[in-house]
C-alpha cells in the first residue's frame, strides 16, 4: 500500500477557483500538467508535502510569480535545479540533504527576492 497522494490537475484548477478547498500541503507527488496550472496562481505555493518533483514539473514552477516552498524535498536533479534557479520569487528548500554540484552551482545563481 503506497502512501503517495499525487497532485492531479483537477486538484490545481480547483486551487485556482477557491485556493481554500484544496490543501495543497497534504500532497506527496505532482504531475507535471499540475505544475503549469499552478505556475499560474497569484499567490505563494507551499509544496511542504512534496517528495518528488519532476524536470518537467520543475521548468512550469520556475515559472510562478511569487514564492516557491518545499519543505520535503531532500533531492533535486540538475535540470530541476538549473529551471528553479530562474524563478522571479523566493525559494524555500528546508529539507534539501542532496545535490550535485552542477546543481548547487544552478541554485547560486537564483536571484529571486
Amino acid at each position: 500500500m503506497s502512501d503517495e497522494k499525487v497532485l492531479t490537475k483537477e486538484n490545481a484548477e480547483q486551487f485556482l477557483v477557491d485556493e481554500f478547498s484544496v490543501d495543497l500541503t497534504g500532497f506527496t507527488a505532482i504531475e507535471d500538467d499540475a505544475a503549469a496550472v499552478l505556475s499560474k496562481h497569484d499567490g505563494a505555493l507551499h509544496l511542504y508535502g512534496l517528495l518528488t518533483l519532476s524536470d518537467a514539473a520543475a521548468e512550469s514552477l520556475s515559472k510562478h510569480q511569487c514564492d516557491l516552498n518545499f519543505d520535503s524535498l531532500s533531492s533535486l536533479s540538475d535540470a530541476a535545479a538549473e529551471s528553479l534557479s530562474k524563478h522571479q520569487g523566493d525559494l524555500n528548500f528546508d529539507s534539501l540533504s542532496s545535490l550535485s554540484d552542477a546543481a548547487a552551482e544552478s541554485l547560486s545563481k537564483h536571484q529571486g527576492y
